[in-house]
């Protein structure tokens, strides 16, 4: 088993690593900024980077890992703590870093937005994408899908038997991955959450959808929002379950998360 001490760097203090690109990732940098701990904070595109605070503690990474990569990353950084605060669907890298945590013994605590419990009319939750691409969601239907860039390749195939629409962060890399799908610039809309009730109404009519296809991914991703104009539109939503993972420990209130990171600091710092 390889031991988490043989990553420790003496030349730079121990520090955070923040999973971002969420609301709760900007929030979190916030506050471990006003407490002056020193933290790296990844996100995979650079539009990403921008909303975080300026702190000479605090640095802003741009990197999509594997496990080589990730490991050189926490060497070079001299990571003590991990803080994932991905988004609820980022699977992969959460994987990825419960995995290196384990091999490494890196303290981790992954932040988890809570989900929307209250069930409204015309919602149908599903298990993963693949179960929406079939004739009974897609055939002959005008569908808008809020899934991600990501996501859409998957859709590629129905594109000449349904009327498909999507909504992507506002990115090159999410229009140019929306476009190998098949999707045409008219058919896009480049938005990034949260967006209101009224706007979002507005857009389903405007596109005239029949059904909406979206992520469980809690308020701060406006799946709450959806389910509101859905239930007022009487269009049907379906949702795509979050996947299920074996988090070491989670919370969702960023001050414990903060007083995580401290007293892993500290502790750290005891033994030093």
């Amino acid at each position: 088993m390889l031991r988490h001490v043989s990553m420790l760097s003496r030349d730079t203090p121990p520090q955070i690593w923040l999973i971002g690109g969420t609301t709760e990732g900007l929030e979190l940098a916030e506050l471990i900024a006003q407490q002056s701990l020193r933290c790296t904070v990844s996100v995979t595109t650079d539009v990403a980077r921008y909303p975080y605070p300026c702190s000479p503690l605090l640095q802003i990474c741009i990197r999509q890992f594997n496990y080589t990569t990730l490991t050189q990353f926490l060497t070079v950084q001299n990571v003590a703590v991990i803080l994932d605060a991905s988004h609820p669907h980022a699977a992969e890298i959460s994987t990825l870093a419960i995995q290196v945590a384990q091999d490494f013994q890196i303290p981790y605590l992954r932040v988890e937005r809570p989900t929307i419990t209250e069930m409204a009319c015309g919602v149908q939750e599903v298990q993963n994408v693949a179960a929406v691409l079939t004739p009974e969601y897609l055939l002959g239907q005008r569908v808008l899908l809020t899934l991600g860039a990501k996501a859409l390749n998957q859709f590629q195939p129905w594109q000449s038997r349904s009327t498909l629409f999507a909504r992507i962060l506002p990115s090159e890399t999410a229009l140019q991955a929306a476009m190998a799908a098949g999707f045409a610039q008219k058919r896009l809309i480049a938005l990034r959450p949260p967006i209101s009730m009224e706007l979002e109404m507005a857009l389903w009519r405007q596109w005239n959808v029949e059904r909406v296809v979206t992520k469980a991914s809690g308020q701060p991703g406006g799946e709450g929002v959806k389910r509101q104009v859905a239930e007022a539109l009487g269009i049907p939503l379906v949702v795509i379950q979050r996947p299920q993972l074996a988090y070491p420990q989670q919370t969702g209130d960023l001050r414990v998360a903060i007083a995580f990171c401290q007293q892993t600091l500290q502790n750290l710092s005891r033994k030093g």
